[in-house]
């Protein structure tokens, strides 16, 4: 084996020094080394991908727009979008098998209020 012998590095100043030491703070903002306060508000959290289908497939040749694949979310708050929904777009519907049904093709209000709720509206289908 060979000898090993440790290199002290208490009294070299290159292990000390940062690259920026040498630089000046003259004319930049002063800074209490916490982040701002706009910095503090909660971005808005993206609840998911949902998908946004026109349907006339067994429904009498009617127009429906239908929102699906709704993520961790319950019945209450689907039964809310869903008037907020209806208010929006002036028409009728509600919420059969976990899906948010609107009468008529409203996609782009539709789309609108789900992303005012963080929602990732997907327009699927034809």
């Amino acid at each position: 084996m060979a000898d090993f012998k440790p290199i002290a590095t208490d009294s070299q100043p290159g292990f000390a020094q940062t690259p920026f030491a040498g630089l000046s703070s003259e004319g930049l903002p002063q800074t209490s080394g916490q982040p701002a306060a706009d910095s503090k508000k909660t971005a808005k959290k993206n609840r998911g991908r949902v998908d946004i289908l026109r349907v006339k497939a067994g429904r009498g040749g009617k127009t429906v727009t239908v929102v699906k694949n709704f993520v961790g979310i319950g019945l209450p708050e689907k039964e809310q979008l869903a008037k907020a929904m209806q208010r929006a777009c002036g028409t009728g519907g509600t919420v059969k098998n976990g899906q948010i049904e609107i009468q008529g093709d409203k996609r782009t209000e539709v789309a609108r209020i789900l992303t005012e709720a963080n929602f990732q509206p997907v327009f699927a289908g034809g």
